[in-house]
């Protein structure tokens, strides 16, 4: 924004009041409409300092210095004793607290993945039993377990009547002895009937 096109000296020129000149190192930096911007950067570093600043950079890299230069003038009047360094101070201080709360972060993470690695570990180990114990016999232990409980509730002689069960605790007795009191009670039925036919109705 050169001050030829526009007419109208740029910040710095009229804060110096002077001519602006076609050539003015402040012009495409210090546009009319931001007085305040030149007045900081005046106050801090002064016109000549910046201007030799100016000079010495490549064009490419005023735009950057310019901003530059008038942040740190406007921390500077906000803050004399720290300026920019205050700022910069702080930032630091809140980074390094946001690494601390990360580091702990992760430290709780890797506790918890070590406890559920330690649980399927065991989950795994458990199943693993189970079904080796499956293969060596143990579930046909507990089946064994189970029917001696219950034979010691319901013994022989009240399930079956007192009759004489072949084979012991064994299934297959258990199976002879109801076929031994269908066989019982068959003949009992068929003498029933026989004795009701021969009643004299007299």
């Amino acid at each position: 924004m050169a001050s030829s096109s526009t007419n109208s000296p740029c910040a710095a020129c009229k804060f110096l009041r002077r001519k602006c000149q076609p050539e003015c190192v402040f012009a495409p930096y210090f546009p009319p409409d931001q007085p305040q911007k030149f007045a900081n950067v005046h106050k801090v570093f002064g016109a000549s300092n910046v201007t030799k600043l100016l000079n010495e950079l490549h064009p490419s890299q005023r735009e950057d210095a310019v901003n530059s230069l008038a942040y740190e003038a406007d921390m500077r009047l906000r803050d004399p004793v720290y300026g920019c360094v205050g700022v910069i101070s702080l930032l630091q201080h809140q980074l390094r607290q946001l690494q601390i709360d990360l580091s702990c972060a992760k430290s709780e993470l890797s506790k918890y993945q070590s406890s559920l690695g330690i649980l399927a570990a065991t989950h795994q180990s458990l199943g693993i039993n189970l079904l080796a114990g499956a293969t060596d016999g143990t579930t046909t232990a507990a089946v064994r377990d189970h029917h001696y409980h219950h034979h010691q509730f319901f013994p022989r002689e009240q399930m079956f009547g007192g009759l004489d069960v072949p084979g012991g605790n064994n299934y297959d007795g258990g199976i002879l002895a109801i076929g031994q009191i269908t066989q019982f009670q068959q003949p009992r039925a068929a003498a029933g009937d026989d004795g009701r036919r021969t009643v004299d109705p007299s």
